[in-house]
């Protein structure tokens, strides 16, 4: 019998798939952030939505309410993602993210054209909220274990190139009539989002959210269509067996959804803290300036540097030329830099390039204030390489499974708090104090640096086991959790589970995931398992060493709960 498919697809062309739809997301998502700057202070744009003529406050506002749309999503996914499920969730947001766009181009003069214009935009966010909730989860609840990294940093990167595509949209639209200008711009975003929505209805859900709704066979059709099994293979049980012990050892097995006081829990599982490190790296990727540069990077050149509206505008396609290509280092890098050091020089790079900002414009003049530039430029270099992908990547794995979908969605709630507010406020800094604003800026970055040099542990080459081993040993022996990632070793497959009973996580009386997962699976109370506890048992009890459980299923393959396979310690 040959393996299910979807799209006609199974396998890896399967799963490279779902990682192009997934990713078409994030470059959408890239796109949306950088359409604005363009156009913002056109002529054609504000003739038409007159209000943002020289006017740097409303400027701010009609970019920046978009951020609140995007908060509002995420928020929702916060709410009801987990009774959605992935792919209906992606689905609704890719189509109000359409509506949005619908909303936004027939804005007519001789109306109310800038309510429509913001309606429109908020609209949008909200579907992009939703988007930037759920695509990297679903990504990963559908990918190998030891891809986890590498296909996020490619989320975080296309970021890049979606704004690069706004840019050069924005100078090309620029030279056409005066309607083009700006409609044509926002209404090219329709592309991206038929293409996120379109192959999103004929592509499987995540197994895992199957499983824990207890849709077991749907579960096993999608294990055995993305791993190329056939569907009643002892691989594609002993997969969907893995998946709810995982479910069962986190307390998240048939649970519609984590209740909200358990994110606010510390101990031996520091809940709290890592959504806190979680959250406060999305938050540190936005007040360090980030999208003051992205979104109002011709503005900058026309008021800080003195640029004509035209050639800011081909500055800007050029830097994120620049952006794009680095934002490509962390895909060869991640693993082997590691998480805490690309943040540390990134942080660096960010703030000595906003001490160059300011320093080139306290003269104020114009040939000084053209070195100003170059700090963009490595600003944005500095950024890409790091900061752009590594928020996305590092809440992912610094949560625990119980936690890790209302944890990433609160840290999406701060990345599109703080975005908004630096957006808002950006052009009204640039406009009141000038070279202050960048002096803001590198503070900001100065201040970051002991943050993540004292609070913010190393997560590279350790799976999700060992990470909430480095916080039970950190909590137990009184200790820096950075302190307690640089002792602990890396650990063998079959040493994580004699570290987590030291550690308190798990009782040593329940006789170890092996035994637990017997039995799961002895009772299950299913038809579909009745039907398969013979082949189940075989493949299960067989396994029940220590190492057998793990090595079969650990940090280099399998699903689990798209982050990890083995259960959460």
């Amino acid at each position: 019998m040959a393996p299910p498919k979807f799209m006609g697809l199974s396998g890896r062309p399967l799963s490279l798939a779902v990682s192009t739809v997934a990713t078409t997301g994030f470059l959408l998502f890239g796109y949306d952030q950088g359409v604005m700057s363009g156009i913002i202070t056109a002529p054609a744009f504000n003739n038409v939505f007159t209000a943002t003529k020289d006017n740097p406050e409303m400027q701010g506002f009609v970019t920046a309410i978009y951020e609140i749309g995007c908060l509002m999503g995420a928020m929702s996914i916060l709410a009801v993602g987990d009774l959605l499920g992935r792919r209906r969730a992606i689905i609704t947001g890719a189509i109000i993210m359409l509506l949005g766009v619908i909303i936004q181009v027939t804005a007519m003069p001789g109306a109310t054209p800038l309510a429509q214009l913001i309606v429109g935009r908020v609209v949008m966010g909200v579907g992009n909220g939703i988007n930037t909730s759920t695509i990297p989860t679903y990504q990963a609840e559908c990918s190998k274990t030891s891809n986890r990294g590498l296909l996020i940093c490619i989320e975080g990167g296309v970021i890049a190139f979606g704004t690069l595509i706004a840019y050069w949209i924005d100078y090309g639209a620029s030279y056409g009539p005066d309607d083009l200008v700006w409609r044509f711009p926002i209404a090219f975003q329709v592309i991206f989002a038929l293409g996120l929505s379109i192959p999103m209805l004929y592509l499987p859900e995540s197994p895992r959210w199957l499983l824990s709704h207890e849709r077991v066979d749907e579960a096993d059709r999608v294990i055995a269509a993305l791993r190329g099994y056939e569907v009643d293979s002892e691989e594609t049980i002993m997969e969907r067996t893995v998946i709810v012990d995982s479910l069962r050892a986190s307390g998240g097995h048939g649970q519609k959804s984590t209740p909200f006081k358990v994110l606010f829990t510390n101990g031996k599982t520091q809940h709290f803290r890592r959504m806190l490190l979680g959250a406060g790296s999305q938050l540190m990727q936005q007040v360090g300036g980030c999208n003051a540069v992205i979104y109002f990077f011709p503005v900058l050149f026309e008021k800080s540097i003195g640029e004509t509206h035209q050639m800011s505008l081909l500055l800007g396609g050029v830097n994120m030329i620049v952006y794009s290509i680095f934002a490509t280092v962390s895909w060869f890098v991640i693993e082997r830099v590691g998480r805490r050091r690309l943040f540390l020089y990134g942080t660096i790079g960010q703030m000595l390039s906003m001490v160059l900002v300011f320093a080139c414009l306290i003269p104020g003049t114009k040939s000084a204030a053209r070195g100003a530039a170059v700090g963009l430029f490595t600003y944005i270099a500095s950024f890409g390489a790091t900061w752009l992908p590594l928020p996305w990547l590092y809440p992912a794995e610094v949560n625990p499974i119980r936690t890790r979908g209302k944890a990433n969605a609160i840290s999406t709630c701060s990345n599109w708090m703080f975005n908004f507010l630096i957006v808002m406020v950006t052009p009204i800094m640039v406009d009141k104090i000038g070279w202050g604003t960048y002096l803001f800026f590198a503070t900001m970055n100065a201040c970051f640096i002991p943050i993540i040099y004292f609070f913010f542990p190393e997560t590279a080459r350790r799976s999700l086991e060992e990470i909430d081993i480095i916080f039970a040993k950190g909590h137990v022996e009184n200790m820096s959790y950075v302190k307690a990632a640089k002792e602990l070793p890396h650990l063998e497959p079959h040493e994580i589970e004699s570290y987590a009973v030291q550690y308190g996580l798990i009782d040593a009386a329940d006789g170890g995931v092996a035994r637990r997962r017997t039995r799961d699976v002895e009772g299950a109370s299913t038809e579909k398992k009745r039907e398969r506890s013979d082949s189940d048992d075989n493949g299960t009890v067989s396994g029940s060493g220590n190492s057998a459980v793990v090595d079969e299923h650990g940090v280099e393959s399998g699903f689990g709960d798209g982050l990890n396979t083995r259960r959460d310690l």
